[in-house]
């Protein structure tokens, strides 16, 4: 069934989604976006997709329509154009779901970073190039609940029907500057990103817990794991039922009362009435585990300090920042920090030796191998 709202169709069963995968084939490129509900369930998922071809916007909904492989083939076309705005989460997000791959990547982001746009977001690029402005009201909605408002689908088409036009111009100023080259290998890269979820213990994912002493470590484990437990059963993200600064301070003080609760950032009386016995609980777990099996924060082995390093790296990034306001980029764009600093440690003497640096593109191999070794070698 296709469902009709102020003229953009949405797709709703398997015969209408096999209709459109087969039409969609036809086309020579496509403007693609999805909605997910990171800000609203335990695990988030793709809630909608939104097409954009050259006559028509069409919205599938894939909590109604769950096997999206018809759709499979038409993305992972290479010689079918897939246009997106800031691809990463969405590439990551539809092969999670779906095991959908996209091949023929057109990155409008990557595009206006690589043309020196100060403002890469779409809302910015669209209100410069086409004086649109567009309503970001919905960007924190629950794309789960069902029916959607007519304002819901609305906005969702917005987000790919100017990608089109869009493209003709960048595509054009990026030939024009010589760089559609160095974005299409970005885009060959960004292609085969793929979500995967980490593993270990839950504080190695919490920032600021690297600080901690092993037992306050043990203790923030035990609140991690409560707190996961009752996400799942409410099924929300974590931040809805206790935030990380929170979890960080219970760690380090180690409460052994409700009293001890009053007063920590993010704990309210209502959360004390709610969840006070369950965070004493789970303190007391975190206090009980025995001092031979207490946890710790691995430490990767870092370099010893070279001043020789430290001052080739010191020239690079003099150097990096005139190059990129000679391109006219960002110079996290042009070239970012842990490659340089991996350029100051390996001190390559020739462009060989330089191109065999894990990381190093070969767009930058081109562009940047010159003055990178004639800095090296001032340095």
């Amino acid at each position: 069934m296709i469902v009709a709202t102020d003229r953009i169709e949405i797709i709703t069963t398997a015969p209408a989604l096999a209709a459109f995968a087969q039409k969609l084939a036809g086309q020579s490129s496509i403007a693609v976006d999805l909605e997910a509900d990171s800000m609203h369930s335990y695990r988030e998922k793709v809630c909608l997709l939104q097409f954009t071809t050259e006559d028509e916007t069409v919205l599938v909904d894939p909590l109604a329509v769950t096997d999206l492989a018809p759709l499979g083939p038409v993305l992972a076309n290479p010689k079918i154009r897939k246009i997106f705005h800031a691809a990463d989460y969405d590439i990551r997000c539809l092969y999670r779901d779906f095991s959908l791959e996209i091949n023929g990547l057109f990155d409008t982001m990557i595009a206006c970073q690589f043309l020196g746009e100060e403002k890469v977001g779409l809302a910015d690029v669209l209100l410069k190039y086409f004086g649109i402005e567009l309503d970001k009201q919905y960007q924190r909605a629950d794309w789960s609940k069902r029916p959607l408002s007519p304002e819901m689908i609305r906005y969702a088409a917005e987000d790919t029907a100017h990608l089109h036009r869009l493209v003709v111009i960048l595509e054009e100023a990026l030939q024009e500057k010589g760089r559609l080259t160095w974005v299409q290998e970005e885009w060959r890269l960004l292609e085969k990103v793929r979500h995967s979820e980490p593993g270990g213990a839950l504080f190695l994912r919490l920032k600021g817990a690297g600080a901690l002493p092993r037992r306050s470590l043990a203790v923030l484990e035990a609140l991690l794991q409560w707190r996961d437990r009752e996400a799942q059963r409410r099924d929300c993200p974590h931040f809805k039922v206790l935030g990380n600064k929170s979890l960080l301070q219970l760690a380090r003080t180690m409460p052994h009362s409700l009293q001890g609760l009053v007063g920590i950032e993010g704990i309210s009386p209502r959360v004390v009435d709610r969840y006070g016995k369950s965070l004493l609980a789970a303190v007391e777990v975190g206090k009980a585990v025995p001092e031979g099996e207490l946890p710790s924060f691995p430490r990767t082995e870092r370099r010893v300090r070279d001043e020789k390093v430290d001052q080739r790296l010191t020239h690079l990034k003099a150097w990096r920042a005139e190059k990129a306001a000679e391109l006219q980029m960002d110079p996290g764009i042009v070239i970012n920090n842990a490659l340089l600093e991996e350029i100051a440690w390996r001190e390559p003497h020739n462009e060989e030796a330089l191109r065999q640096i894990p990381g190093l593109k070969n767009w930058q191999g081109e562009v940047l191998a010159e003055g990178l070794l004639r800095t090296l070698a001032g340095a």
